[in-house]
């Protein structure tokens, strides 16, 4: 296992009612911005249980953030930060309206110029304003780490930063709030999290068999929780496991002490900014892809993954690790994501229009750094 560092200050409220501790989890004297996407939670009451717990507090409402967060959506939330003195943003949404809300955060604060920086130079956050979050959409684990994604349309560009400083101070987590969820938002969510663990998963072995075991029993639960889910939106044990397990595949846990990929993620992003795919299913589409041109740079985990999560034990070594790529786009495809290019519209226009956005960023990705250009060709031409 690698040396780590770890620590993570994020309040966990957990639970069905649990809403109604919001208000005592905010500052006192605290002028709240509350931001939100498009208006789901005036329809399945949590905007009722929010305005309920927050009575008393001077707040400013802030809605409209879009599922792939809009860096020009986002600055205007910032002019209001400003303008109003706000000192407490609460975020009630999905993942997506708490990414934007970090960014609002870091960016009402940041003193060196174009806010955009943060993300297309990694300047560093220095300072934030405190965030609150209400998860309604498990998903991205925004509600318990400091990372954040943010798309500039002007530029066509999705990209992300990371920081301590926007580490919301709490986030309550509700299973409830799935109950009213629709059938894509909660496969999207399933498929999210799935592969946000094999990014931390699925690279080389360290010899670090509590990871290893950690990440192996989220994606067990996913794969056996999140049909139940699908199947029974208001089966509460199945919500609230799925809601954990959403949670605890991105809160920095099973990362510490061993390599991570995210090449699945980086690419997806592009075919979210070219096109617009919903990220889970960019990352569903581009998963098996990174599985097999890396079959044998990843061989060892790969198998692993098939003997421990889908049973896979017959076969050589090549059968086996095509058996655990078809079983992984099985479990996309199960639950109603599609995982070819040509399912979405996707063209080699677009391969073509990544390949060449990769290639001025003159840098390679993946746990070795090793596929640029050229890999990143091959992994989408075989999503085609």
């Amino acid at each position: 296992m690698n040396n780590f560092e770890y620590q993570n200050p994020v309040k966990i409220i957990f639970g069905k009612g649990e809403i109604n501790k919001l208000g005592e989890n905010i500052p006192e004297g605290a002028k709240i911005l509350l931001t939100y996407g498009g208006g789901s939670i005036f329809k399945n009451g949590v905007y009722d249980q929010v305005k309920a717990s927050v009575k008393g507090f001077d707040m400013i409402e802030f809605g409209g953030i879009e599922p792939n967060p809009h860096y020009e959506t986002l600055m205007k939330a910032v002019e209001i930060v400003k303008n109003e003195n706000i000192t407490f943003l609460l975020s009630v949404g999905g993942g997506s309206v708490l990414d934007g809300t970090k960014f609002i955060a870091a960016a009402a604060c940041f003193q060196k110029g174009d806010p955009w920086q943060i993300l297309s130079r990694q300047s560093p956050v220095l300072d934030a304003v405190p965030i609150g979050a209400v998860l309604t959409l498990p998903a991205t684990g925004s509600e318990m780490n400091g990372n954040a994604v943010v798309t500039r349309v002007e530029t066509t560009e999705k990209l992300s930063f990371a920081s301590q400083k926007v580490m919301p101070v709490f986030s309550i987590l509700d299973p409830e709030v799935i109950f009213s969820l629709p059938d894509t938002q909660v496969a999207n969510g399933i498929v999210d999290a799935f592969i946000h663990v094999i990014e931390q998963y699925l690279t080389y072995p360290v010899n670090s068999p509590i990871q290893d075991r950690f990440a192996e029993s989220i994606l067990t639960t996913l794969v056996e929780e999140g049909p139940k889910v699908m199947a029974n939106r208001t089966d509460y044990e199945a919500a609230a496991n799925f809601m954990w397990s959403a949670t605890m595949a991105l809160n920095g846990l099973i990362a510490v002490g061993v390599p991570q990929d995210w090449a699945t993620h980086m690419i997806g992003h592009e075919l979210t900014a070219y096109h617009g795919i919903d990220h889970a299913r960019t990352l569903a589409i581009v998963l098996p892809g990174v599985m097999h041109i890396n079959r044998v740079q990843k061989k060892d985990k790969i198998l692993q993954l098939g003997k421990r999560v889908w049973g896979i034990t017959e076969g050589n070594a090549d059968e086996r690790i095509d058996k655990t790529i078809q079983k992984t786009k099985e479990f996309f495809e199960s639950v109603g994501i599609p995982t070819k290019l040509p399912d979405y519209g996707v063209s080699t226009d677009t391969i073509d229009k990544i390949c060449t956005r990769f290639k001025k960023r003159g840098f390679k990705i993946g746990e070795k750094a090793n596929l640029g250009p050229d890999e990143i060709r091959l992994i989408l031409e075989d999503r085609l």
